[in-house]
């Protein structure tokens, strides 16, 4: 009688999708997708916190709510509520991206405030909400340069009618860098339909740049000059023929300089010279990503719930915030 047949393993709340032997140095062959929270409407913008109690913030955009989920939890908690106070929004009205400044403090992207803010004694304070006199569209996402400037992307998308929104004061949508200390704001492409996702080489010498246009699902390449600005924009990788749900989005890069994207059907994992190596399917097509815990879980929002994977690679972490 033939020995029973091994148990398949169990990978948790979602698959692999190998298109290289190379992901075999990211990926372990046992690895598992968690699914550790859920019941939120669209949730977005992780960044991780380090301190005493380290924990994981996340926004629900629609639900206007920052949430916090740390290890041990069975579920997020409400971090900040209400993010957005103005009138009612059809659509998006709280918080995208969230990030850390070198203080630790929260910086967050604002959807229905067209604005990026940093938190101040539980209150949000406005870093920029305007370029040239004009309102920001709805400011998305945002990576920190060694140079110390802050660049964000900039689309339409907290705005109900979008392009057309009659709300919308400038007609293009840029990618924009901010001098954080002097708070000199410069354009630097408004070549991008639907600019999201941005990050930095670990070199700093390249930018990559997610596009989230269904007409042109790519994400493109930037080098970045010693003054700090884009030039020779390329795109990097085109999966506009891909059918598979979502869009490219939240893009984060390990310390070897391989891409972490979000796009259709789960997160691309690129080399540095634009090879798919592999994408991770969660149960729910993800938004975004982060580093955290020791710099080796990747943290997936996606749709409803959050997501972890623990890797081989290892990202870089963000600033220090008191807890």
């Amino acid at each position: 009688m033939a020995p029973p047949e091994p148990a398949a393993p169990d990978h948790g709340a979602g698959t692999l999708r190998r298109v290289s032997e190379a992901l075999d140095a990211i990926i372990p062959a046992d690895y598992v997708i968690e699914k550790l929270a859920g019941d939120m409407v669209f949730t977005e913008g992780p960044v991780w916190v380090k301190g005493d109690a380290p924990h994981l913030l996340f926004s629900d955009i629609p639900a206007n709510v920052i949430y916090r989920w740390a290890e041990g939890d069975t579920a997020a908690s409400v971090f900040y509520d209400q993010v957005y106070k103005g009138e009612p929004r059809d659509i998006f009205p709280g918080s995208n991206g969230l990030i850390l400044d070198g203080e630790g403090r929260l910086l967050a992207c604002e959807h229905g405030n067209r604005r990026i803010s940093r938190m101040e004694d539980g209150e949000w304070v406005s870093v920029v909400d305007n370029y040239e006199g004009k309102r920001l569209n709805s400011p998305n996402d945002a990576a920190w340069h060694a140079n110390g400037w802050l660049y964000f992307t900039d689309p339409p998308y907290g705005l109900v009618r979008r392009d057309k929104d009659p709300h919308k004061e400038l007609d293009f949508n840029g990618i924009y860098r901010l001098n954080y200390a002097a708070g000199e704001l410069q354009l630097l492409s408004r070549e991008q339909t639907r600019p999201n996702g941005i990050g930095f080489s670990p070199d700093g010498m390249t930018a990559y740049v997610s596009n989230s246009d269904d007409a042109m699902k790519v994400w493109m390449a930037y080098d970045v000059t010693e003054e700090g600005l884009f030039e020779n924009g390329r795109v990097f990788y085109d999966a506009t023929k891909d059918a598979a749900p979502g869009l490219p989005d939240g893009l984060k890069l390990d310390v070897n300089g391989n891409i972490y994207a979000t796009g259709p059907g789960g997160v691309w994992i690129f080399t540095p010279a634009g090879e798919h190596i592999g994408t991770i399917q969660p149960d729910e097509v993800p938004a975004n990503v982060a580093w955290g815990d020791d710099g080796s879980s990747l943290y997936m929002t996606a749709r409803t719930s959050l997501y972890r994977i623990k890797l081989l690679a290892k990202g870089p972490m963000p600033a220090d915030m008191a807890s």
